[in-house]
């Protein structure tokens, strides 16, 4: 049995006096792909810079390997994507890593193992601003692999790219998991869901799901995870008539 590297406990968060996260439970596991799907407003981003620790709680725990969330030890642990790319247009993709290694105090190496994973190596001496979409897309997700983190939270990382990029990004999410990671990866594209090892649907601040994409389907008796999530919202609706 995978072991829960993440913890979430009764966590809520407060902003500009609306609730965004209503008393959430969770853990993720080392090892797989949890998907978190759910429509653009419903507390996604909140959730990922709440594990990442740049998120103020309003109460509840985030715990990563028995350590708060936040933690000054956890920093190397942690590798995080956000939606916008978070490379410098004006560096290369290898001055880029060679910059954020030396702020983590990784090694030279770790560049070039970085640049190899997410197979930029014909790139990595290209200026970040002339490269396409989804080769920035890679490039941040490299920098979030510098020092071979535990623990990768990626907020809708293939946001606007083609299906070929999406699927070859989705590959390289399961070989990070198979080579131990836990991989926590948000989107709004339902067709992504069987990409995943586990699923989260999410709505309103709420998880109204959690299960593999065949045993979600196979609760609700739906042929695919829209039409799952579709069914789910409607029964919430009717309970709170």
């Amino acid at each position: 049995m995978a072991d829960n590297l993440v913890e979430v406990r009764d966590l809520v968060v407060r902003r500009g006096g609306r609730i965004v996260l209503h008393g959430l439970d969770l853990t993720i596991e080392q090892g797989s792909v949890t998907g978190l799907l759910g429509p653009s407003g419903c507390g996604k981003t909140t959730l990922m810079r709440s594990l990442v620790g740049v998120q103020e709680l309003t109460s509840g725990h985030v715990v990563i390997a028995g350590v708060e969330a936040g933690s000054k030890e956890l920093r190397s642990r942690i590798g995080y994507v956000t939606q916008a790319a978070s490379v410098y247009d004006d560096l290369t993709v290898r001055e880029n890593l060679a910059f954020f290694a030396r702020v983590l105090g990784e090694e030279r190496r770790a560049v070039d193992e970085a640049i190899e994973t997410v197979d930029l190596g014909g790139h990595a001496d290209q200026v970040v601003g002339r490269l396409s979409g989804g080769q920035r897309s890679r490039a941040s997700l490299a920098v979030a692999l510098l020092g071979t983190p535990g623990v990768l939270v990626l907020d809708e990382p293939t946001v606007g790219l083609d299906p070929v990029l999406r699927r070859d990004l989705w590959a390289l999410f399961h070989r990070l998991a198979d080579d131990g990671a836990a991989v926590f990866v948000s989107s709004h594209v339902m067709d992504e869901a069987d990409r995943c090892d586990r699923l989260l649907l999410m709505r309103e601040g709420r998880i109204i799901a959690d299960g593999t994409p065949a045993h979600i389907r196979e609760q609700t008796g739906a042929d695919d995870i829209e039409g799952a999530f579709l069914a789910l919202v409607a029964g919430d609706e009717k309970g709170a008539a």
